[in-house]
């Protein structure tokens, strides 16, 4: 272990090496799950470094377990005894080319950061959610996450043209393409996106821009059925050329945890529904953003007149359109706060799927239906990006046995699978669904990601363990 903890310091310098007490914040997961002491915590500050890294590890054959903002959900970067590659001191915004609409990014470099780095040239980089302060984009990049803006704006793997890797044999592929065609053979990118570092380790990455919406339209709507939300949002799209970047549903029992967890909130109408949206249109054209002489925006008044209409056709029970920015933060507060108000009550359960979107109400009412067949006092807190089919169905059960929590985690799986869906949507393998990734994926997709693990990765090096299941 010495010649290990030398050859690291050698590498980054002493003080960016961590061992003991001081490797205390590199301990756990973010959930608190997963807990785990990791040989060392090197912290390079540039490729060649986190290429030395591997090198070294794979001499020594030591595991290395690459880690960002540690926001992940299924303890991915669990590292018992490995070496954890920080990444953190790797977080510049190397450039933004905004006729190009393109932004140049080391793997640490975090969201908000990349945010405001897009804003200043009045462009947006539009994967968003919670974590957005402390995730960084390897880790966005590593689980191809997805977030509130896919329905518009598509997931991680959509918006990357090029990447820098660092192979498990220490190499550096440099990927770093700014081009939107490139058929010239394998998509070796995309092998990488969505990995968990189990092939390699993404240290750079050319991302796509967007248009900085110049207005938007963000209401609150209750609707009858997740269905009729569904034609709401066909509607919204074919009269606004698909302008929809949000389509989140919150169902009565979440608005009334929300409301428990934050008693100085106000509810989203003054009578509650069991199917709660925020919608959120944005603007980009002057002919729809700039205010009317009578101070109107043209994509509000659009949303209020198509919200009305269909209320009058019984389509709508409800609406609240966002009047300014502080009524349109509220909303998303709202939404985003769903992480915080699961953790209100222990033990809970959560499963992150997805299906085609026309065959979300009947899963929704089936696996409402399965959980209380399970736990008939269960309190089901489930929130969705509707518009993309991803549920992420949330509860608090009524007992600590956990053979009944497993139960209905298995259940949930089985009728999302029967519906054709898939058990992970948006957070990833990690340590958590490999269960899941042995009874619900084919054996011949899993055979086929063992052969190339197996191929890139023939000392089982990179974030072993995860993704996988275990033979």
């Amino acid at each position: 272990m010495t010649e290990i903890l030398d050859g690291l310091r050698a590498i980054t310098g002493p003080g960016y090496v961590s061992t003991g007490k001081d490797m205390q914040a590199w301990t756990h997961d973010w959930m608190d799950i997963y807990h785990w002491v990791p040989l060392a915590v090197a912290r390079p500050a540039n490729t060649a470094e986190v290429s030395a890294i591997v090198k070294l590890a794979n001499a020594t054959a030591t595991p290395v377990v690459p880690v960002s903002g540690n926001t992940g959900l299924t303890g991915g970067t669990s590292a018992e005894g490995a070496i954890m590659i920080s990444l953190d001191r790797m977080s510049a915004i190397r450039e933004i080319k905004p006729e190009a609409r393109v932004a140049i990014v080391e793997a640490g470099a975090i969201l908000s950061a990349i945010h405001d780095a897009a804003d200043a040239h009045d462009l947006i980089f539009p994967l968003t959610f919670g974590a957005r302060g402390s995730a960084r984009i390897g880790g966005a990049l590593s689980t191809n996450a997805g977030g509130s803006n896919v329905l518009r704006y598509g997931s991680t793997r959509d918006l990357c043209l090029g990447l820098e890797v660092v192979l498990p044999n220490g190499d550096v592929m440099d990927l770093m393409s700014e081009l939107h065609k490139d058929n010239s053979g394998y998509d070796l990118r995309h092998l990488m996106i969505g990995a968990e570092g189990t092939l390699g380790i993404i240290t750079a990455a050319v991302l796509k821009l967007a248009a900085k919406p110049r207005a938007y339209a963000t209401a609150m709507v209750a609707v009858p059925s997740i269905d009729q939300g569904l034609k709401l949002l066909n509607r919204l799209q074919a009269d606004t050329g698909r302008a929809v970047e949000a389509f989140e549903y919150m169902p009565g029992s979440y608005i009334d945890a929300h409301m428990a967890r934050f008693p100085d909130a106000r509810p989203p109408f003054e009578d509650r529904y069991d199917v709660n949206i925020m919608i959120e249109v944005g603007a980009v054209s002057d002919r729809d953003a700039l205010p009317l002489s009578d101070g109107t925006v043209p994509i509000v008044s659009l949303l209020e007149d198509i919200l009305a209409e269909m209320f009058e056709a019984d389509l709508v029970l409800d609406a609240v359109v966002a009047q300014n920015d502080g009524q349109r933060a509220e909303m998303w507060a709202r939404r985003e706060a769903a992480a915080e108000v699961s953790r209100l009550h222990e033990p809970q359960i959560d499963n992150d799927i997805a299906v085609p979107l026309d065959k979300m109400q009947t899963l929704v009412e089936r696996i409402d239906a399965a959980a209380r067949e399970l736990d008939p006092k269960i309190t089901i807190l489930s929130v969705a990006h509707l518009g993309d089919g991803n549920l992420h169905f949330s509860g608090w059960p009524t007992t600590n046995d956990t053979s009944v929590h497993h139960a209905i985690q298995d259940k949930v799986e089985e009728i999302t699978i029967a519906l054709g869906g898939s058990f992970s949507a948006e957070h990833g393998i990690g340590l958590s669904k490999k269960p899941s990734m042995a009874r619900r994926k084919s054996p011949e997709a899993v055979g086929m990601m063992r052969t190339i693990k197996a191929a890139l990765d023939p000392g089982n090096i990179l974030n072993p363990g995860k993704v996988l299941p275990d033979i």
